[in-house]
């Protein structure tokens, strides 16, 4: 059987919003199996638990943000992201504030946060959602057209491709496709960290945004370089990045996809978009588990290798 996955033990991290610039503590703990992933707003007065799902996205400005009620918890992609890289079906995660800590700007501080925890088995199948049917959504036209698909698939995969205009993104790759099969996600898209331009960071603090941001969890780049004295950690981490944040968009349905994801200029609002035309339409897609491992698709039953 290809079981469900949770942690083996809790696990915390302490630090702070990219976008609120609050201090905010973070505890991962195991969960029953058909629990899914429940956030919990351990701060308030009452606890209020926020359970993923496409429709509980209330947000896609800048971040994926879901919401139970008034209460809500934004920039979930990344942790989500870790989550769908190393196939966690089941989790309980505590949080001091309205937005998960953005830590290095990565996945990565979330897979070393998971793995150190250590993943526990469970006995209960792991449920996917199979598409049967292609489904796209598309928005603008002609320069400004932007697209995401998901069409059958035997496994999980993704291509995206980015269009910035701008001269330190030019010169890196535009267009990559990341197969989930190849159990390489923790190598080659967990590391890929958030970017912004100098520009736009300044007119967002202006209003408030992008308080916790700066060049130690952010690519950061003026008009013409990057501006982070290490540089890149990918050749192509600008794409990468997206990559990483459409597995975290696109696992906030609440269980993988076997599916191909391809997209063009999407982000989390298409992402989401996305979701919920699946939703919409039943007969694009079917829930499957497998009783025997061998018969699921390719790497998708391999626990990802530690660092």
């Amino acid at each position: 059987m290809l079981a469900q996955r949770t942690l083996k033990s809790l696990t915390r991290a302490v630090g702070v919003g990219l976008h609120s610039g609050q201090r905010v503590e973070l505890t991962l703990r195991p969960a029953p199996a058909d629990t899914g992933i429940v956030f919990r707003r351990v701060d308030l007065p009452q606890p209020v638990d926020i359970a993923v799902s496409a429709l509980a996205v209330t947000d896609t400005r800048l971040a994926s943000t879901i919401s139970a009620g008034s209460t809500k918890v934004f920039t979930v992609e990344h942790l989500m992201s870790a989550c769908a890289g190393l196939g966690i079906d089941n989790l309980f995660i505590d949080i001091t504030a309205e937005e998960v800590p953005i830590l290095d700007g990565s996945a990565a501080s979330f897979v070393f946060l998971l793995q150190s925890a250590g993943i526990e088995l469970q006995k209960t199948p792991k449920k996917f959602v199979r598409l049967l049917q292609a489904v796209e959504v598309r928005e603008g036209e002609g320069a400004n057209t932007k697209w995401a698909r998901l069409a059958p698939y035997d496994g999980y995969k993704l291509s995206f491709e980015i269009d910035f205009d701008h001269p330190a993104v030019d010169s890196t790759g535009q267009r990559v496709e990341f197969d989930m099969g190849s159990g390489s996600y923790v190598r080659d898209i967990a590391r890929a960290r958030t970017f912004g331009f100098t520009k736009d960071v300044e007119m967002m603090r202006a209003n408030g945004l992008a308080l916790g941001g700066g060049l130690d969890n952010a690519i950061v780049m003026d008009d013409y370089k990057v501006l982070n004295n290490e540089g890149l950690r990918y050749n192509d981490e600008f794409v990468k990045h997206k990559i990483l944040d459409a597995m975290g968009d696109l696992f906030i349905l609440g269980k993988p996809l076997l599916a191909a994801y391809s997209a063009f200029r999407s982000g989390h609002a298409l992402n989401n978009k996305l979701l919920r035309a699946l939703l919409a339409q039943p007969d694009s897609y079917e829930i499957v588990s497998f009783a025997d491992e061998q018969q699921a698709p390719r790497g998708l039953a391999r626990l990802a290798p530690a660092w």
